[in-house]
């Protein structure tokens, strides 16, 4: 990138699965950003990984990565107790960033990262890739319209299975757990389509561990009175649920897969006019968020997953831990 002018050259920390859907094909239909490097700490596995998916450049190590001139931005999509670590050095080293939920271990360390950078003049993003759909966006215009009335209640679920316990989302010290991973999105969803940042009432989890929570409950309270409810799990009964309930006194708004619509959604609204049904295009989450990562380096366009953002979503997940008599995850 030259004067501000695309592409904005991305290097990617870690030979991650989850950087091909986020990131790299996304990026092979975006004329704004290049995959331009990788680095991961087993150089051979890097080497396979930038051969599969033609990325021109390896390095031996993240250091490496974020000092390399010809990368302007980071993608951040490392175990959760690193991403605020990696995130740092980066903003050390004037790269922009965007990196993977949730933005860090807790609440403290997200307040930490977000002050760095405030300072730095370079665009951060935490990867709620959801927020960017047109799916998102119009839930969110129906709910402002008030065409739903006056909020009462918002339910989100995300629970999927995760039999693979030696996985590294079951691992504390890499600040692991099902409220980081699946119960992040469900936070910030209540966040989100709540309107507000709401208290923690009650939490129950459902324990791998004395310290690993594998399906979490809660309990939440707006400011302006109306509830909230979470559900999310990694391995219980409720094996796959991923939707959205947003009710008012005057009409319902539903979404199974508010996540990932583009795979296949459904989106519903009642009220006393009806119920009719809108349909959203199939084009990747992830390609929407990257256009946004992309828009704000190269042209200064705002973002609503900032990192002051991050601190809210941050400090309800901690508060739903406490709550659940857990532990506060710690950064590695």
């Amino acid at each position: 990138m030259i004067n501000g002018r695309g592409p904005v050259r991305v290097g990617v920390l870690g030979a991650a699965t989850i950087a091909p859907a986020a990131l790299i094909n996304p990026a092979k239909d975006n004329a704004e950003v290049v995959v331009a490097a990788v680095a991961a700490r087993d150089m051979s596995r890097a080497r396979a990984f930038a051969a599969k998916h033609g990325i021109p450049e390896v390095h031996d190590g993240y250091e490496s990565l974020i000092a390399d001139p010809d990368v302007d931005a980071i993608y951040n999509p490392l175990p959760n107790g690193l991403h605020g670590r990696w995130t740092r050095a980066a903003l050390d080293a004037g790269k922009h960033v965007l990196c993977e939920k949730p933005f860090t271990a807790n609440a403290a360390e997200a307040r930490e990262i977000a002050e760095v950078a405030a300072t730095s003049g370079r665009v951060v993003m935490e990867a709620f890739h959801y927020r960017y759909h047109p799916a998102a966006l119009r839930a969110e215009e129906i709910i402002a319209s008030g065409e739903l009335g006056t909020l009462q209640r918002v339910d989100v679920a995300f629970c999927f299975p995760l039999p693979k316990f030696s996985d590294i989302r079951y691992n504390y010290s890499l600040a692991g757990g099902a409220t980081m991973d699946a119960g992040c999105y469900a936070v910030h969803m209540l966040r989100t389509f709540g309107c507000a940042t709401p208290e923690v009432v009650s939490a129950q989890a459902k324990l791998r561990d004395s310290r690993i929570d594998r399906a979490m409950t809660a309990e939440l309270r707006y400011p302006a009175g109306h509830t909230g409810r979470l559900r999310c799990s990694m391995w219980s009964a409720d094996l796959l649920r991923i939707s959205l309930r947003v009710t008012g006194d005057r009409g319902e708004l539903y979404m199974l897969n508010p996540l990932v619509p583009h795979l296949f959604h459904r989106f519903t609204v009642r009220t006393d006019s009806g119920k009719r049904v809108e349909r959203f295009p199939r084009r990747p989450t992830y390609a929407y968020q990257l256009d946004a990562f992309a828009a704000a380096i190269l042209r200064g366009e705002p973002v609503p997953t900032t990192p002051e953002d991050a601190v809210e979503t941050m400090t309800v997940i901690d508060s739903i831990y406490r709550a659940a008599g857990m532990p506060v995850r710690q950064p590695t």
